[in-house]
């Protein structure tokens, strides 16, 4: 099943380095929008260059990025934002291949929940717990593992590969958008988000909104003076939950399995300023699921309409409706082209590494990410990576080094035979 060159490189892969460098990124704690973000790229970067890669580090130009008319949003501040990008030296004229991966993570919230420091990684037998750990530094040392097991086995390569570490993932993704518009392209991606040993070759969108509910002030104890902006909200509430139920009707078959495909939440409701007052002013944000296909466009009008349509239909919100803006992040949809052949190299690298039991079934991701960025530039993507997205975001995050081990050696499969070799 494997050609000669194939198990040459397959036999560098190496669990105990991988274990050891996956601890490592996850020692560093690469917030989203923080130093250690910059820090991870710095490091990444030396890791790429010790790997004999030709290194494209740089920083990014966020006021300009920011103008662009394409750009996808951010949640947080930042100062500075760093592009990475390294490429092996030997490629001919064939096709380039991206491995792709963010080095950001999200905050670890409540320290109380998690059993130590959660930027200590915590081994227990093969698993590694901490923040980071499945989303993604496991991805991150996938790609690392499987270049350094072909630069090592000394192949060279007809097409040519390139790695993308990106920042500002997870609130936008300013960093696959800067790399993008650097001129970073390639013919197929694979990017190594946790999909639990599938393919994920579609995923929805997610759009951030806010919606500001106007009331009347008045003192607490002739409230019927005035008009609570929590009660006036009530019934957008109910218009949003209708208009969930309405979006989810008829998913596409890659998101039947999900109970809520295209989920419409409110995250945060801010209202008042005092005990004793009537609020006049109710601030709710949340999160808009983008159905596959859909224009970010066209699910904005969607949820404007409710809004308008609820309003219109009560006495105080139709002389003082609501306002809907859309700040944050703001993820389209994306997909793979149906029948590409991306999707059967990867599932065929997997059996043929006998990492897993059979060929990865193939599904969609109700969550945005950086492949609709991709799909957008006219670069074919899909997820595949080591853990499970259900622990990512929790106290209970953690990944499994044979699953690493595993997801590199499929990703050696893919490159050598997506790029070919001379």
């Amino acid at each position: 099943m494997l050609t000669d060159e194939e198990a040459a490189a397959l036999a560098w892969i190496d669990e105990g380095d991988v274990a050891r460098t996956l601890v490592e990124l996850i020692a560093v704690p690469s917030v989203t929008g923080s130093a250690a973000e910059s820090e991870l790229q710095q490091g990444l970067a030396g890791r790429l260059e010790r790997l004999g890669l030709e290194v494209d580090l740089w920083s990014m130009d966020l006021d300009a990025l920011c103008a662009d008319p394409g750009f996808p949003g951010m949640e947080v501040a930042r100062e500075e934002a760093w592009g990475l990008v390294g490429h092996m030296p030997d490629g001919g004229d064939g096709p380039t291949l991206i491995l792709q991966g963010h080095v950001d993570v999200v905050p670890p919230g409540d320290l109380a929940a998690w059993d130590g420091d959660p930027f200590v990684p915590r081994v227990t037998g093969d698993v590694v717990h901490g923040r980071g750990a499945c989303d993604m530094k496991a991805g991150l040392v996938a790609h690392l593992a499987a270049v350094a097991a072909i630069r090592a086995a000394g192949i060279r390569l007809r097409g040519r590969v390139g790695v993308h570490f990106v920042v500002g993932e997870e609130d936008g993704g300013v960093g696959a958008f800067g790399t993008l518009r650097r001129g970073h392209r390639g013919d197929a991606c694979v990017i190594t988000e946790p999909t639990a040993g599938t393919l994920i070759t579609a995923n929805a969108g997610a759009l951030t909104f806010r919606l500001a509910v106007p009331g009347k002030a008045a003192h607490a104890s002739s409230r019927d003076a005035g008009v609570s902006a929590i009660d006036a909200y009530v019934p957008l509430h109910r218009a949003l939950a209708h208009l969930e139920t309405e979006r989810n009707r008829v998913p596409s078959p890659l998101m039947a399995e999900y109970a809520i495909p295209y989920a419409l939440s409110v995250g945060t409701v801010r209202a008042g300023d005092w005990a004793s007052s009537v609020p006049d002013l109710l601030v709710a944000e949340g999160r808009l699921g983008v159905r596959l296909g859909e224009e970010p466009a066209a699910a904005r009008a969607d949820l404007e309409r409710a809004v308008a349509e609820a309003c219109a239909a009560d006495p105080w919100l139709r002389d003082h409706p609501a306002t809907v803006s859309w700040p944050g992040g703001q993820f389209a949809s994306g997909r793979l082209p149906e029948g590409h052949p991306l999707r059967d190299v990867v599932r065929d690298a997997c059996a043929d590494t006998n990492g897993w039991a059979a060929r990865p079934r193939e599904r969609g991701a109700p969550y945005g990410s950086d492949l609709r960025l991709y799909a957008g530039a006219g670069i074919p993507a899909l997820q595949f990576g080591p853990g499970d997205v259900r622990v990512a975001h929790s106290a209970e995050e953690r990944v499994s080094v044979a699953e690493v081990v595993a997801v590199a050696r499929a990703l050696v499969l893919t490159v050598l035979r997506t790029v070919g070799t001379r």
